[in-house]
């Protein structure tokens, strides 16, 4: 568990919303709901979605479950499936030479702009089916106590991920803890014009 790691970039949010307890209850079916689906057998690019803290393979929790004392805790899996642009740029050059050489047998010395786009599509479609995807796993802790969540990166990309896939499986909108937000929680919302003119300090 990377949560566990002395060191690591944390990502904190607040729910917006209050949280029923009916949906408390409903969250380990609604992992399951929206859990990772493995994409080894086909040639897809990427694909997300949830996983068991404790094996990124358990996608019922059936080695542990996911509620840990007063909290949960559980994994967003991501695979991608990466092809270095070196080794697409060699095989498409290939395939095209080859079109293009059949097309002079028949009296066309050329490869249309369309025919290059779908050859590079096919080329980067046989190619990702030879690719194995590669897993990442960012984990996450709820305290449904306070309504904070903690997210193992800082990554923007997959924090816009975290976000948009925690919103679709919970119906729960979430506000990152920036000192900013963190102020505005403390002073109320009255004060974000105050907050928003403020000068940053410069201390070198």
């Amino acid at each position: 568990m990377s949560i566990l790691s002395s060191s690591l970039g944390l990502t904190r949010y607040r729910i917006i919303e209050d949280v029923p307890n009916e949906l408390l209850q409903q969250v380990p079916e609604k992992l399951r709901q929206f859990c990772m689906v493995d994409i080894d057998g086909t040639a897809d690019e990427r694909a997300f979605g949830w996983a068991n803290i404790d094996d990124m393979l358990d996608m019922n929790w059936a080695v542990s479950p996911p509620e840990k004392a007063n909290y949960f805790a559980f994994s967003l899996r991501l695979d991608t499936r990466r092809i270095p642009p070196s080794v697409l740029k060699k095989h498409n050059t290939i395939a095209v030479n080859k079109e293009l050489a059949h097309n002079k047998e028949q009296g066309k010395n050329f490869v249309s702009r369309d025919r290059k786009r779908e050859i590079k599509e096919q080329v980067a479609l046989r190619l990702r089916a030879r690719t194995l995807p590669i897993p990442a796993v960012f984990d996450i802790i709820w305290n449904p106590t306070t309504n904070r969540i903690y997210l193992s990166t800082t990554n923007a990309k997959v924090r816009s991920l975290f976000e948009d896939h925690f919103t679709l499986t919970f119906d729960l909108h979430l506000e990152p803890l920036t000192p900013f937000f963190m102020a505005m929680d403390i002073l109320g919302e009255d004060a974000a014009p105050r907050l928003e003119n403020l000068d940053p300090t410069i201390f070198v």
